[in-house]
């Protein structure tokens, strides 16, 4: 597993390392790379620094987290957001600015993070979704691919999928229907106001580009109490990931996340579950999540 301090203590110096180690599931690790490039950052990260650097000693609350399991969800409690969204266009800039219909055209029939955390996400879905075959029920499964992590024989009459390459959408046997969009072009979600009763994310949030735009749309399209849930892990195409995202480590991203829920506004304050399977030896697996408010 990455280290989640060292890559913090490098990055927030500016310098950023590429990747070196490709494991099977084609994404690096954050933090294991070594060809430098420059990252601009906005007040982003002195935001969040803030926040990761609590009271514990003389050790920064990144440190501790990534020494105790379950540490991550203590980030998003009784949080001071300021007044204004804190991040600048800066921090959503990317190393490669190329199409993202480009770089996902060929479908990769992969999976991004390895089974441990697969299984560990699969397992908290069957926990908080509406039981299989329930009356009006409806998911939607953005920047979906050819696999969900949905339980095994999960059905409902309506699970949607939007993504960006449509092969593997295709192949995606849990959705009834899919609609392939570049969101970080068009944000705006092909869906009536009030249709969801759960919207998922997996291992995407952090090639977002216009999260605001998006978080208000998924608030827009939940049902009233309908619940969004964001998973994440180390992993990503360094490339295509937003800076704030790459200069920081797991428990900055919960951060981050958090903040999206908040300053989209029509949320429930969100919060944070590890469910990581095994700490240091698989990857690590994080959820925020939030309720659209019921009234």
């Amino acid at each position: 597993m990455g280290n989640p301090i060292g890559i913090k203590l490098q990055l927030l110096g500016g310098i950023y390392h590429p990747a070196t180690k490709i494991l099977s599931s084609s994404l690096p690790r954050i933090g294991e790379h070594r060809q430098s490039r420059r990252l601009v950052l906005g007040f982003g990260v002195s935001f969040l620094s803030q926040f990761t650097n609590m009271s514990h000693g003389a050790k920064s609350f990144t440190a501790f987290a990534a020494r105790q399991k379950g540490a991550v969800e203590k980030v998003l409690e009784n949080v001071e957001w300021p007044e204004q969204f804190p991040f600048k266009d800066e921090d959503f800039l990317r190393f490669d600015e190329s199409p993202d219909t480009t770089f996902y055209e060929s479908p990769r029939f992969v999976t991004h993070i390895d089974d441990p955390a697969i299984n560990a996400l699969t397992k908290y879905y069957s926990e908080v979704f509406p039981p299989s075959n329930t009356p009006g029920v409806a998911l939607l499964d953005m920047c979906s691919s050819w696999i969900s992590h949905y339980p095994k024989g999960y059905k409902q009459s309506r699970i949607a999928g939007m993504g960006l390459n449509e092969e593997e959408l295709k192949r995606n046997p849990v959705l009834t229907e899919y609609v392939a969009q570049d969101l970080n072009v068009d944000p705006k979600l092909p869906f009536e106001d009030n249709t969801f009763d759960v919207i998922t994310n997996v291992v995407s949030v952090d090639y977002l580009t216009k999260p605001l735009d998006i978080f208000k749309e998924m608030s827009r399209i939940l049902k009233p109490g309908g619940l969004a849930i964001m998973s994440f892990s180390n992993r990503c195409f360094w490339t295509k990931a937003i800076s704030i995202w790459t200069s920081t480590g797991d428990s900055d991203h919960v951060m981050i996340v958090g903040a999206y829920f908040h300053y989209a506004g029509g949320f429930e304050p969100p919060k944070a579950v590890d469910i990581s399977p095994n700490p240091g030896r698989t990857d690590p697996m994080y959820i925020v999540y939030s309720r659209k408010l019921s009234a």
